[in-house]
């Protein structure tokens, strides 16, 4: 079953329909689709779908030479690979002169490691034989840095070729909905919060099983698929992955600035300050700012931005003892789970940050929110440190939302709603104000009065999948 993606297929069929030369460039982090998207895009087209390995350059260029025979000699057994690549693409070159080809080129960094000069050839060939043909070539990575700089950046060779770049991100939560159709809002939810969207991840739970029994036979079984994928996908983009998981395993744990994991995991700030930036590059971590504050070094932060991530170093580490004892499901219930409503705080918010800017653009807030995030800072009158849950802000006309969040089953109290209006006197660049509260459950009878009072907008979990 495809869903979602409808945008960026739609993107990929209108470069096609040019009949013209494109070269789009698909990257993203491991797992979140790309393969699909192109073999769905690829349906009913001629198309050579070569996928590199980390091998030698003779490897893949046979690999390479059999998907083309695949797709143009498909009755000829035991061709021998083209001599080199330049006679693959020769071979190429003949027929798209006249008729489309797509020509996919999966995990190309692959490639590029097995020859430095592909880039070159490929270059080559765009400014030339291909530069007024109809060949469709298709460039994918799931090394984001690489693909960024090697093949979009300006020291590439490629630089410029590209006639479209698409950055596949993870599903938002109610995409990601759609693969558990049948569960609770609660559990679509919870669902999101464990696999942060990524669609392989949704695609292995079971409907005929329940949400905790999905998580505990993925995350919490020895041989479930994601109880040792954090270290794989680690392995396959960085070097030495110990120090990596220290620092993530510490910002699992509550750390957030980098002295801070420093401190945990007794290292440097100059190399936590490194590794943050290849886990920020891979699609890991995220550096954030409090909003309408973002020069202000002092109020920055380091966030684990993959749910999977997140979840895994939060609760795993700590159980794998008794996870190899076969006790996963007792460790589940007993550690794991008393501890989900807390763990979820963090993901629902970001669920109502999304879903507010989105409310937005529709018209329903009042003006469109632009950016919004949280804030964090001194209350100069109390002379303590106060946060602020959602910040949604549009700087040109100066409005502001602002709003707070409780994941959990007693619904918000009155004290909360006092507090986000008490609060809002700390944001002072922005004059026009209007406010927000987000609850897991119903709002009480007395807390609904004191919002129509005070024209707090009021919003729940039901709502966040109504819209």
């Amino acid at each position: 079953m495809f869903i979602g993606r409808e945008k960026e297929l739609a993107d990929l069929n209108a470069l096609y329909a040019t009949d013209q030369f494109q070269m789009p460039v698909i990257y993203g982090r491991r797992r979140v689709g790309k393969s699909t998207l192109v073999h769905k895009f690829i349906e009913k087209k001629k198309a050579v779908v070569f996928t590199a390995i980390e091998s030698t350059i003779d490897r893949n260029l046979e690999l390479f030479s059999k998907s083309i025979y695949k797709t143009f000699l498909p009755t000829m057994n035991h061709m021998p690979p083209f001599q080199n690549f330049d006679a693959a693409f020769n071979f190429l070159t003949e027929y798209v002169k006249k008729d489309r080809c797509v020509v996919v080129i999966d995990e190309y960094p692959y490639l590029a490691a097995s020859d430095k000069s592909i880039s070159s050839r490929l270059q080559s060939y765009i400014d030339g034989e291909w530069k007024d043909s109809k060949m469709y070539l298709i460039l994918c990575g799931s090394s984001m840095s690489f693909m960024e700089h090697q093949v979009l950046g300006y020291q590439s060779p490629l630089y410029g070729r590209r006639t479209a770049q698409i950055k596949l991100l993870p599903f938002d939560y109610r995409t990601s909905a759609c693969f558990v159709p049948d569960y609770s809002d609660e559990d679509k939810a919870l669902v999101y919060g464990v696999t942060g969207g990524i669609p392989k991840y949704l695609e292995l739970f079971r409907p005929e099983l329940s949400v905790y029994e999905n998580i505990i036979q993925l995350f919490f079984n020895s041989s479930g698929y994601l109880y040792e994928e954090p270290d794989n996908l680690l392995k396959q983009e960085l070097r030495d992955v110990s120090t990596y998981n220290a620092i993530i395993e510490a910002m699992a744990s509550g750390a957030a600035k980098i002295n801070e994991i420093a401190t945990k995991i007794h290292s440097d700030t100059a190399t936590v300050s490194y590794c943050l930036k290849s886990l920020i590059a891979i699609g890991i971590v995220e550096k954030r700012t409090a909003v309408t504050d973002e020069n202000n070094r002092k109020k920055t932060s380091y966030v684990i931005c993959d749910n999977m991530f997140r979840f895994w170093y939060r609760f795993v580490p700590n159980g794998i003892d008794l996870i190899l004892m076969q006790y996963g499901n007792t460790y589940f219930k007993e550690t794991v789970l008393p501890q989900i409503p807390d763990y979820m705080g963090s993901i629902f918010e970001e669920m109502c940050r999304y879903y507010l800017q989105q409310m937005s653009v529709k018209g329903a807030i009042g003006f469109t929110i632009t950016k919004i995030g949280r804030w964090w800072g001194t209350n100069p009158e109390l002379k303590q440190e106060e946060e602020i849950d959602i910040v949604g802000v549009n700087p040109l006309t100066k409005y502001v939302l602002l709003g707070e969040c409780k994941y959990q089953n007693q619904g918000i109290h009155m004290d909360t709603a006092k507090k986000l209006l008490e609060r809002g006197v700390l944001i002072t660049a922005y004059q026009n104000k209007s406010y927000v509260l987000c609850s897991k459950t119903n709002f009480t009878e007395e807390v609904q009065r004191f919002a129509q009072e005070n024209e707090i907008m009021l919003v729940t979990l039901e709502d966040l999948y109504q819209f």
